[in-house]
């Protein structure tokens, strides 16, 4: 079968070498040089053991603090709360105590076969090195906010993920750069690449060099003709013809899917970074700043801080009064970053819907054409076994995960 993949981020990246890998031909559209594409500027975490939905207790226990802030960790622009207002509604039906439980049990069926895809992916192409799997740690700055997370960390424990909280001298040892925590908590079994632009590089180019046809072009429309589907572009080209199409593009799924019947409530959580030189920050791990609205990855090519949640759609101009307001606030934690110069910044578009849970599936009118977007925080963590779900619908196989919870037409 000939494939044509809207999306070259990592979850199309991926799909693709889980395509080639059954002997598919692929196509792969791609503009390039997207501003924002969350694959290029991501923290790199492959976070298979967070179980929770944005639209959690978590959320909730933090929510009212964080829009006081409008540097906060969350915050909605005025002027784009009109056209957010449908997409909070169903954030907000996914917050009743039901909802939670299903798509708790959806992320970690998903999460917990999401590394073993990643080793698989990563090993066939001998890719491994890219790997770090040095674990994740979780820091409170108050012992009290611990305590209240010991729900959350009970979850996890009981679908066997190890999470081992560390004595104060424990932590000194293990990250001695850190001040101002009073709780932690090691998941070892947690881990990150070198980085997830070089990592989404090479994937690139193994894929040419496994055949792959790459068609440097916006995807605009998609249309059904002579017993194939054709995708249009805004380059000079023709049309791009194939037996099946995955969409893969992220954010900008949302009007390819809206052609083909199918409304998805599909937003952008604006995240922020800033990337400091390789060694600035002292520590030897990804560290979740639990209730702080952001993590730090030491990551091959620098030390990147990120997080925090804008929504203020695909148009408005990042302000990176957010990240400047995101890098004091790590200097509680790493105080010597008072001293070291302006950072690389960046802004990105996290494709996200309301129940956290990805679109992975046919759609509506032609079952043709699978979706593959929407993973919000968790495309990285999730591509490798998207792409093994990807695969095994085109070919009408059931998949290592159940696609039930991620169909499109749950909406």
């Amino acid at each position: 079968m000939r494939v044509a993949i809207i999306g070259a981020g990592v979850v199309g990246l991926a799909t693709a070498h889980a395509l080639l890998d059954r002997g598919h031909e692929v196509v792969l559209i791609e503009p390039g040089a997207k501003q924002g594409r969350p694959t290029d500027g991501n923290a790199g975490w492959i976070a298979h053991t967070d179980v929770m939905p944005l639209a959690s207790p978590k959320a909730w226990r933090n929510l009212p603090r964080w829009l006081m802030d409008p540097l906060g960790p969350l915050t909605i622009r005025p002027g784009y709360l009109p056209h957010l207002a449908p997409w909070l509604a169903r954030f907000l039906m996914a917050s009743s105590p039901s909802r939670i439980k299903a798509s708790i049990g959806a992320i970690r069926s998903i999460n917990a076969e999401s590394l073993p895809a990643w080793k698989s992916l990563l090993s066939s192409l001998d890719l491994n090195g890219h790997l770090r799997e040095n674990g994740i740690l979780s820091v409170w700055r108050h012992q009290g906010d611990f305590l209240r997370s010991q729900d959350i960390i009970e979850h996890q424990r009981s679908f066997g993920i190890e999470a081992k909280a560390l004595r104060p001298e424990e932590l000194a040892e293990l990250e001695p750069a850190l001040r101002n925590v009073e709780a932690a908590v090691l998941y070892p079994d947690a881990c990150h690449v070198s980085d997830p632009a070089v990592l989404a590089a090479d994937l690139l180019r193994l894929a040419l060099e496994r055949g792959v046809v790459l068609v440097a072009a916006h995807a605009s429309r998609i249309k059904m003709q002579d017993g194939a589907i054709h995708v249009h572009t805004d380059g000079s080209g023709p049309a791009v013809a194939a037996d099946h199409i995955v969409i893969a593009a992220g954010i900008w799924s949302r009007a390819l899917a809206a052609q083909l019947g199918d409304r998805i409530p599909l937003d952008t959580e604006r995240g922020y970074n800033a990337t400091y030189p390789k060694g600035t920050f002292g520590i030897g791990r990804p560290i979740m700043f639990e209730g702080e609205g952001f993590v730090t990855t030491p990551l091959d090519t620098g030390d990147r801080v990120g997080g925090a949640v804008e929504f203020a759609g695909l148009e408005a101009p990042p302000n990176h009064s957010r990240t400047d307001a995101m890098v004091q606030r790590l200097t509680r934690f790493l105080p010597h970053l008072q001293s070291e110069p302006a950072a690389k910044q960046w802004m990105g578009f996290r494709p996200s819907i309301p129940d956290s849970l990805p679109v992975i599936g046919p759609a509506g009118r032609d079952r043709r054409v699978i979706y593959a977007f929407g993973h919000g925080h968790y495309g990285l963590t999730q591509a490798a076994i998207t792409a093994q779900m990807v695969a095994g619908m085109l070919e009408g196989q059931s998949g290592p995960v159940d696609g039930s919870p991620f169909s499109a037409q749950r909406f």
